[in-house]
């Protein structure tokens, strides 16, 4: 599994890792710690980083104007394009031959959904598959200089794509690019490095991890029969199935840490932490803590709902977790429509490398039903 099983080294409530940070995993401590954001600030990083690196009311403004974009109504409109991307790109996809599920269905589906939510041309989608594959490379390697390189090519692609917005010719005036442009904040319109930070936050985390998600649930279905044909035959509400992909990604998290630094002396345990110490939330571990949920293998969606931490909690809850919901059940759903599921005979899952969490790889076989 992308954490592994809570076990007995967790008699110490939490670890020092290779960068001298100290790692919370169990449940209890990374909720307790998600929850208090005055003892474990967000300001992690010298760079601008709306809103997740942000405390406080300064947060609470930019993290109220970022919501408006991704509110269950505004998601809900957006259903029916992401079938038409779903429904397009199952069209294109080989049958039986093999496929990997994470770069040849989760990215590439992942790119279309989120350029047709922002605004973005069809254009951009090499350079961004391009940009998610240097930038899984980069993550790899712990090279600086490599994440570096790969962060300023990110920030040029996003700086383009704004630039075009600001063109009015040919341009929709209702995507959501153009309306970040216009917004305001404080009574003033954003400056471009906060719009870049903005567009950075939801494409640079989203579009890896919302591929890595897609992979872990194909993963699953191929694996187990008894779920894809359920799903297939009889449909569950959005609301049922939803549940169930939350559990599928609880037990194997492709979302690992969240960063934080504490403000003041803490304690976990007997462990004293100091003020100013670099802290990792360990979302992957702390849900898989057998005194949260148990098993951490079982698949209980509807026991397990109230201490999944897949989207984190507290004022940094992912906002955008109705919208990630909907772009892997929709690609689940239009994909199991008219394919049939299997693993690949010959070639094995490859996991992905910490820092990710879920599959690099998920070779599988698509069959179109009779």
């Amino acid at each position: 599994m992308s954490g592994g099983p809570v076990g007995e080294e967790t008699a110490c409530p939490v670890v020092r890792d290779a960068t001298g940070a100290w790692v919370l995993r169990r449940h209890e401590d990374v909720l307790a710690a998600a929850l208090d954001p005055q003892r474990f600030s967000s300001r992690v990083s010298r760079h601008l980083n709306i809103p997740n690196g942000m405390d406080g009311e300064q947060h609470a403004r930019y993290r109220k104007l970022v919501e408006r974009y991704m509110s269950p109504e505004r998601t809900d409109r957006l259903e029916g394009r992401f079938r038409e991307i779903a429904r397009e790109l199952v069209d294109s996809l080989p049958r039986d031959r093999p496929l990997d599920a994470v770069s040849g269905v989760g990215s590439r589906f992942a790119v279309r959904a989120q350029s047709a939510w922002l605004g973005w041309p069809a254009d951009a989608e090499e350079s961004l598959l391009e940009w998610m594959d240097e930038n899984r490379a980069a993550a790899r390697s712990s090279s600086l200089e490599m994440s570096k390189a790969v962060a300023d090519r990110f920030d040029r692609i996003i700086r383009a794509l704004v630039e075009a917005r600001r063109d009015p010719t040919g341009c929709p005036d209702t995507d959501v690019t153009a309306e970040l442009i216009a917004a305001r904040i404080d009574g003033r319109p954003l400056t471009v490095e906060e719009i870049v930070s903005i567009l950075r936050n939801w494409t640079a985390g989203d579009l890896g991890t919302i591929a890595a998600c897609i992979g872990v649930v194909i993963r699953r279905l191929t694996t187990d029969p008894a779920l894809q044909v359920r799903w297939r035959d009889h449909r569950p509400e959005a609301a049922d199935m939803n549940r169930e992909i939350d559990e599928l990604l609880r037990i194997d998290d492709p979302f690992t840490v969240s960063r934080r630094v504490t403000t003041c002396p803490v304690s976990f345990g007997d462990q004293a932490i100091p003020a100013g110490a670099r802290i990792r939330l360990d979302w992957a571990e702390a849900n898989r803590d057998p005194e949260a949920v148990g098993d951490p293998e079982a698949f209980r969606p509807v026991e397990n709902a109230g201490h999944n931490l897949v989207y984190g909690i507290g004022p940094h809850v992912c906002p955008g977790r109705g919208l990630a919901t909907l772009e892997i059940r929709v690609v689940v759903e239009e994909l199991l429509a008219r394919i049939s599921l299997e693993p690949d005979p010959e070639l094995e899952p490859v996991r992905a490398e910490a820092p990710q969490g879920g599959f690099e790889s998920v070779p599988v076989r698509l069959r179109e039903l009779a």
